[in-house]
């Protein structure tokens, strides 16, 4: 006798009973593999995946920071770095504040770098791609920007690179997971960059679209 299909790795576990009381709600979906659908008491929420957990990863951080500096792991293989000579001799300066946020690099000869450590939160990352943004935001904070709101900066950019992709398939069991963690996270409605991280629809403007309020 033939068995009848399990569900598809990609499909929406069942939510927790109650799961829609909750303020965001329980997962009911993820469309174009970057939006999480979720039903509520009253309405729907739709989440954007990457801005909801880079804003998690961020507030994770500026925790660490707070405490003791970014935990660091690290890397067993050095990545190796190349940059212009202005660029790379510019990070280099600033080796020893890059440390306490778990980025731990030193030189390597000409135009290049040894990157060494980089932020543990941030499982395995493209440490040539961190460097480069960080160096980005150097520029556009400049030396005269205030200390507390160049390491908010930072910090930012940092949790760019651990944070959930647009475009990656999540779990039902996931996509709850990180609206639990949203709900439990301060702050957690507002992306790093001041947009929103999700919307809400309630029932009464979803039937009014369709006409039926």
């Amino acid at each position: 006798m033939t068995e009848a299909p399990g569900p598809t790795p990609d499909a929406p576990e069942s939510p927790a009973t109650g799961a829609e009381q909750l303020p965001l709600g329980a997962a009911r979906g993820q469309v174009h593999e970057n939006y999480i659908i979720a039903q509520t008491r009253d309405g729907m929420v739709i989440v954007d995946q990457h801005a909801a957990h880079e804003r998690l990863v961020y507030e994770k951080l500026k925790n660490q920071m707070a405490q003791n500096g970014v935990a660091a792991q690290a890397l067993l293989i050095p990545e190796i770095v190349e940059l212009g000579s202005n660029d790379c001799a510019r990070i280099l300066a600033h080796a020893e504040e890059l440390r306490k946020f778990g980025l731990g690099i030193e030189a390597f000869g000409g135009n290049a770098l040894a990157v060494r450590e980089t932020p543990a939160l941030l499982g395995e990352v493209n440490a040539e791609a961190m460097v480069k943004d960080i160096l980005d935001e150097l520029d556009d904070q400049g030396e005269s920007q205030l200390v507390q709101a160049r390491l908010e900066a930072i910090l930012s950019r940092v949790a760019c690179h651990g944070s959930i992709r647009s475009g990656r398939r999540m779990r039902g069991a996931e996509m709850n997971a990180l609206l639990r963690e949203m709900e439990a996270t301060p702050h957690s409605g507002q992306c790093n960059h001041g947009r929103p991280t999700y919307v809400e629809l309630k029932l009464a403007d979803i039937e009014r679209l369709f006409g039926r309020s």
